[in-house]
């Protein structure tokens, strides 16, 4: 079975001592490509080199939703035009209400990733998004915005607001930890298969909470989700792999 990774932290200091090792095992579970994402500046760079020296690495840059900060936002903005033709995604991007408490500061949130949506809609790069506990608002301002290419990761939404996303035609990627999770489970039962991919979110949302996730256990997602969909998991891995290539193609190119 060939299948992909859409969403893992390889930048993380969790993979420091043996990452090579890591992408080993990972591809000999089938596993065909792994979007790297970044949460700021110094992890975009990071993330480029380990891209360099591993093929299974697919780079994007983007600046975690809990930095509240324009000219990091900025420089994040600039790091990507420079290198938009080696990257693969923007992210991780997106809105957390789970961290950020304050209103206030949620429209600071929107207003930087209206920057990256804009971004996103001008170099045809998809956004890679957060939106833990802020999963309807995210969608809707996504939609406001006018983002064209979007993967909703570990949405920890009800399932009637990912149906607004499914209507906008964006993806839902779906982690190990569904084993462990009635809300993913229930997404799962709900998505179309056209609209899901597979992530580990590596090295968090794995099968068991602690001990660390690595992208080899995108096989465990994979067999749960074929277990909700009662399909086979070839046929989840076939499906979730080509919704992949269709919103990451420059990641298979």
């Amino acid at each position: 079975m060939e299948l992909f990774d859409a969403h893992a932290h390889i930048a993380s200091a969790d993979f420091a001592g043996d990452l090579p090792e890591v992408l080993a095992r990972a591809k000999a579970a089938g596993v065909r490509g792994i979007v790297a994402v970044g949460e700021t500046l110094e992890e975009a760079e990071q993330t480029l080199a380990l891209a360099d020296g591993h093929s299974l690495v697919k780079p994007a840059a983007g600046l975690y939703p809990t930095i509240l900060d324009h000219n990091a936002a900025d420089a994040v903005v600039d790091f990507i035009r420079r290198h938009a033709d080696r990257l693969v995604a923007l992210g991780e991007v997106g809105l957390d209400h789970w961290v950020v408490k304050e209103e206030a500061e949620w429209k600071i949130q929107e207003e930087i990733l209206g920057k990256f949506v804009a971004l996103s809609n001008e170099l045809e790069l998809p956004l890679n998004v957060h939106s833990r506990s802020a999963g309807r608002h995210c969608i809707a301002f996504l939609r406001e915005q006018g983002a064209r290419h979007v993967l909703l990761h570990a949405f920890d939404g009800k399932a009637r607001a990912a149906a607004d996303g499914v209507e906008a035609g964006y993806f839902f990627s779906i982690p190990p930890s569904v084993v462990r999770s009635a809300q993913k489970q229930k997404l799962v039962r709900s998505l179309p298969l056209e609209c899901i991919l597979l992530e580990t979110d590596s090295p968090v949302l794995g099968p068991d909470p602690s001990v660390r996730n690595e992208p080899m256990n995108v096989t465990i997602a994979c067999q749960a989700v074929a277990d909700l969909k009662n399909v086979p998991p070839a046929d989840v891995a076939r499906i979730t792999t080509e919704n992949a290539r269709r919103l990451f193609p420059r990641a298979f190119a």
